[in-house]
Order: C-alpha cells, then structure tokens, then sequence
C-alpha cells in the first residue's frame, strides 16, 4: 500500500503488507515454500549477510509469506517492525533475549497465563535470569520490585484466563519513569481491541496461534517493536547499543535506529534461537486477520451475552468478565478498552472442583481444549490442566483456583451457547 492516506482498521487488516505476486499477479500471498534465495552474484550474498542490504538468505531468518505477515502486524499495532516465530511462548523469550543476561530480572504481573509463569519462574532460571512477581494493580509494589538488575517490565493487556484487564498506560509510565522496556502480551485483545504501543508499550507480543489466525490451525508467534525505546540511553543493553562481535563491531542501534530490535531478533534472534515460523503457518495467519475485526465484534457481543447469563444463574458463585457493569474493572474496561475487552473469563461455580470437571464433561457445543481466540466456544479446567503445574497460591493469583472454569466464548449463536451451559450446569450441580 502506498504512504498516502491514513487507512482504517478494517481496510489495513486486508491489504497491509501484501501486494499482487509479482511473478504471476496472484492477489493472495503465495506461500513461499523454499529454504533459500538465489544470490544475484557473490557481492549481493556479502551485503545480505553483512546486514549491508535487506533480502532474502534462507528460511530460517527471512521469508516472503512471514515478511508480509510481519508487516501487517507491525502495521496493525501501531510498530516499526515486527518478528514472527513459531509460537507465542517463543515470541516472549525472543523478546526478553536481546535485553536480559545472567543475573538480570524481569518485573511481571501475577496475572499471566500459567504456561507463562512457569516459563519465568522456572525455566529463564536455566538461563540466569530471573522474574518477580507482582500484582500490577499496586503500582507502588511494582516500583519497589524494580531494582537495579531489571531489563524489563511484562504483562498482559487482557489476562488469560481472568479477563483481568490491565491499565497498560499506568504501568508503562513506571516502566518509562525507570528507564525501561514494556512488554505486552497482547493475545487475548487482539490490535483491534487494543494497541499498547499507543499506550506506552516497548514491545508487544502475540501468540499469534489464537485470536489473530482465528481458527486453530496453526501455532505462531510474534513480537512488534515499537521503534520508540533509546536502547543507547543506558548501558543497560548491550546487545543493542554496543559492538556486536559477529558483525565486526557493528552497533545495531546505533547503524539502524528505531528498527534497531527487529533486525537484531532477526541477524542474531532468529539465526541462532532458530524459533522460525513456517510460510504455511503465515498464510494461514494472515487469511485469519482479514477477518479480524469482524470475529472480535462477534466475540465481545457473544461474551457479553453469555457473562450476564451466567452471572444470574444461581449456580455461579461469580464471573470475572470485565465486560460486565459488575466488574470491578468496569471503569477500567470502559477507558482502555472502548471496543470491548475480548471473549475470554472465568466462571466460578457454587459447587467447587467437582461441579467444574461435570460442566466440563457435561457441554456440548463448547470443546474441551488447550486454546482459546477459535471461532469455536472453548472450555477448560485451569486448575487441573494450564494452571496445574502452579502452586495453589499462585494459581489463585492468576485467577484459576479449583473452582473455577476457562470459557473462550466463540461467535456461534450465543442463545444456542446459553442452551448448552444451562443443561451442563444442570448435570453438574445435581
């Protein structure tokens, strides 16, 4: 697409990025299945490998179909740039690894999937690094959690599998106030619900395998760089500011300013991290996001719909869908989060851990799976499965304690969804 007009959300969701193939005029992005590029001559492979010209070496680092879904993501969230990889968990160390060392600590909010906080607390700890925890809701605890060490400051926009919705730009001032990096995972939101870099974000991450394919198909990831930090401000981040031996001393902030995040996860992330995601998976990505906007329109009215149901069933101890007037994020929802805060939360049930593993067995309509942001209704135990590898305290922290469901509200009827948790909640409270 051109720099002219300033194009809208539904328009940029189709076309950014993408251009007829130039070799047949396909109007699609082909899927560029090859794991290398044929070099015009020996002097344009040595600009390409020395980061001296921008192309195509092997699949590993660059590819056709990803490049375009790169662009349109970065396009979608407001960034320079973006890197693509092959899942959301890959994305989240691909952009913690230019910024960390052994010894360094990131600052996280307590509410974070349980996959995530498992990979901060346990499996980083192989690395040397480091994470604290802290309820983000309590900005002065987030403060006195930063210390000297800290290369970076996470959340999620919308927490899985709460709902919880985080005030984005509070958080990112503190970040900002200490000299550092905010990351954002950006899942459950998706760009149209919300953009953390308008709201003071570094860096945003996706897995990409959810809302934005849409259809659960394929696994991705994705990190946007906001293009807005001074790695150079500090020394904080060698890895961006100062010489990088592999390429003679070259100063990747200083030689390619505010992109200077996205080619470093690319010449060094993706060369020797090999967290690569595949062009078919890019294909499939990019045919989910040309219906983006539409899916999550359907997904905040369905989950609307179904929240206050199931809040005014007697069966249910509470729901915690911030899109309900109940909410104690309901202020919160309304000024972040204008469009809606997304289809995924949780539903306490009066009947406890048993009551939850018969409504699951009990749906059916709503599958019983390990995802959420399909187009189908999703269902799931955290406290028995995602969350179970967590203790009982950090569980209920994260909003997944044993009496507590995961629904992902799909864009089926909603009065059909109604239907099929009335009668599984009658076998289960029975």
């Amino acid at each position: 697409m051109s720099d002219g007009p300033t194009y809208g959300f539904d328009t940029l969701q189709i076309h950014a990025g993408a251009r007829p193939d130039p070799a047949t005029g396909a109007r699609q992005t082909p899927i560029y299945q090859s794991t290398a590029y044929v070099f015009r001559d020996a002097d344009h492979a040595a600009a390409l490998f020395n980061l001296q010209e921008v192309g195509y070496i092997y699949s590993r680092l660059t590819n056709p179909t990803v490049a375009v879904l790169q662009e349109r993501l970065a396009t979608l969230e407001g960034g320079v740039g973006a890197v693509c990889c092959s899942s959301g968990h890959a994305a989240q160390i691909m952009a913690l690894f230019p910024l960390m060392g052994p010894g360094k600590n990131v600052v996280a909010s307590t509410r974070l999937y349980g996959g995530t906080v498992t990979q901060f607390s346990q499996t980083i700890k192989r690395f040397g690094w480091s994470a604290k925890f802290v309820d983000f809701d309590d900005l002065d605890a987030l403060r006195d959690a930063i210390d000297d060490d800290t290369r970076a400051v996470f959340c999620e926009s919308v927490a899985n599998p709460g709902g919880y919705v985080t005030d984005v730009r509070a958080v990112a001032d503190v970040a900002d106030a200490a000299g550092l990096p905010l990351i954002v995972d950006n899942t459950s939101a998706t760009p149209y619900l919300c953009q953390p870099i308008s709201q003071g974000a570094t860096l945003v991450v996706h897995s990409t395998t959810k809302y934005l394919t849409g259809n659960g198909t394929v696994t991705g990831g994705c990190i946007v760089d906001s293009g807005k930090f001074d790695w150079s401000a500090s020394d904080k981040f060698p890895s961006l500011s100062a010489p990088e031996p592999a390429y003679h001393g070259l100063k990747f902030h200083e030689t390619f300013g505010n992109l200077a995040f996205t080619f470093h996860g690319i010449a060094i992330g993706l060369r020797d991290l090999g967290m690569t995601m595949n062009p078919q998976a890019a294909h499939y990505t990019l045919m989910g996001i040309e219906t983006l906007s539409l899916r999550m329109q359907r997904h905040v009215e369905n989950a609307v719909k179904v929240a206050t149901w199931l809040e005014d069933d007697p069966r249910v101890d509470y729901v915690t869908y911030a899109g309900l007037p109940s909410s104690p994020y309901a202020d919160r929802a309304k000024r972040c989060y204008p469009k809606g805060t997304g289809g995924l939360f949780t539903v306490a049930l009066k009947g406890g851990y048993d009551a939850c593993v018969k409504l699951v067995d009990s749906l059916e309509i709503f599958s019983h799976v390990a995802n959420l942001g399909d187009t189908r209704s999703l269902v799931i135990h955290s406290a028995s499965t995602t969350h179970r590898q967590l203790t009982p305290e950090q569980q209920q922290a994260a909003g997944a304690g044993p009496n507590v469901v995961r629904i992902s509200i799909g864009i089926e009827d909603a009065d059909d969804l109604i239907r099929d948790l009335d009668q599984a909640l009658a076998k289960a409270c029975s």
